[in-house]
């Protein structure tokens, strides 16, 4: 008698919950599939820092929404293509994951998208930058909370885009790389690119391609510029050591991680634009992570430790939103043009393409002696608003 008045309180819970909208407590499984090695491991070890930051910030510690428990998978694509394709169905099938979350590089985000849009589940994409993530090979699935390539593009072109103005690029020679050049051009309304060097993502000597850059630039009248896009390992800025000044040539570059801004030092005044520098923002959620990085870590936050922040508050919002609910649908209703506070300000879903919609910062590189790296300096906040993103998804 006992068990069946127990049978039937708990099926009375369940009928009420289901009655008024609510779900069942459970797990909400989380995957974060992204490149944990291989030559991005540095930028995907600070996005695992800041989603769980991220996730325990929006929760304020309890790493539950609506009563249920956040449970983060970890799946590593070691930065292939067809690894992360795997992974990621792995994540979806056999790990059950609700959600998932990657990668780093734009190559291995480009193979997952159509895994994404196979199982009708919700990827977020923090934070590899390729346009055609949200562009082309984008389906309905896919969010960003990454900045993307033209993004990066429109705000560098404010500190460069100047009549006279003569630029060469060096660039990888992949999605990232590429689809960085031809968001970059597309934004330039003055200056004018005379030269588009691309390598191996695996160079290491500079030496021929600096060469390249300088014969296109050094007979050109005006101010002459070699913009950087470079990810990973290597260091463009070698070409430095091959005296680019002799010919009256500059170099400009936008943001990176602190150690590869050690290399800024060598260039004071230097100005581009960055997604995200700890000195920056000045905001509830910064200020929680700069403070809660330095009791944790002994160092500041870095690039992508406040992308991955950025991605976990979003996806808490979006399931209290859903009031726990992670089917597909309700996400996505959710998502889209959700507003949420992160590390760098308000972001924005836009509706067309699930791109967040995200301050970017124009700076001036001082040196300090104080720090080990170039300290970008705010010139000015780039509002959403100022920058005219495409949508290029032909939705």
């Amino acid at each position: 008698m006992q068990r069946r008045t127990i049978a039937v309180h708990a099926v009375a819970l369940a009928a009420s919950l289901l009655a008024s909208g609510g779900v069942l407590a459970r797990d909400i499984r989380i995957a974060h599939v992204y490149d944990k090695t291989g030559a991005l491991e540095a930028y995907a070890r600070q996005t695992q820092t800041g989603l769980m930051m991220g996730l325990e910030y929006a929760t304020n510690g309890t790493m539950t929404v609506n009563g249920n428990k956040l449970v983060v998978i970890e799946k590593d694509t070691q930065g292939k293509p067809d690894v992360a394709k795997a992974q990621l169905a792995a994540a979806y099938s056999d790990d059950r994951a609700d959600i998932a979350l990657g990668p780093t590089s734009s190559g291995t985000a480009l193979a997952m998208l159509p895994v994404a849009e196979e199982y009708r589940k919700i990827l977020l994409v923090e934070p590899a930058v390729a346009d055609s993530i949200t562009g082309d090979k984008w389906n309905r699935y896919i969010f960003r909370t990454g900045r993307n390539s033209s993004q990066d593009a429109i705000s560098n072109a404010v500190a460069l885009d100047k009549p006279g103005v003569q630029i060469a690029t060096l660039a990888q020679d992949y999605a990232f790389g590429r689809d960085g050049v031809k968001a970059f051009r597309g934004a330039l309304k003055n200056a004018k690119i005379v030269h588009e060097e691309y390598l191996p993502t695996n160079t290491t000597d500079f030496t021929a391609g600096a060469q390249r850059l300088f014969d296109a630039l050094k007979d050109k009248p005006g101010r002459k510029v070699i913009f950087i896009i470079w990810a990973g390992a290597g260091n463009p800025f070698k070409i430095a050591d091959l005296d680019p000044k002799r010919y009256g040539i500059e170099i400009a570059t936008g943001g990176n991680i602190l150690p590869a801004m050690a290399s800024y030092k060598n260039f004071p005044g230097m100005e581009g634009a960055t997604y995200y520098y700890f000195g920056i923002p000045k905001n509830k959620a910064n200020e929680w992570l700069v403070s809660n990085h330095y009791s944790k870590f002994k160092s500041p936050p870095d690039f992508f430790t406040a992308g991955g922040m950025s991605a976990g508050i979003a996806l808490v919002e979006a399931l209290r939103k859903t009031g726990g609910d992670t089917s597909s649908e309700k996400l996505i209703t959710a998502m889209e043009g959700m507003a949420f506070e992160t590390p760098k300000g308000r972001m924005v879903f836009r509706k067309e393409d699930h791109q967040a919609m995200q301050s970017m910062y124009h700076f001036r590189i001082k040196v300090d002696p104080a720090f080990a790296w170039g300290v970008p300096e705010l010139v000015r906040e780039i509002r959403p608003e100022e920058m005219n993103v495409p949508i290029r998804n032909h939705r």
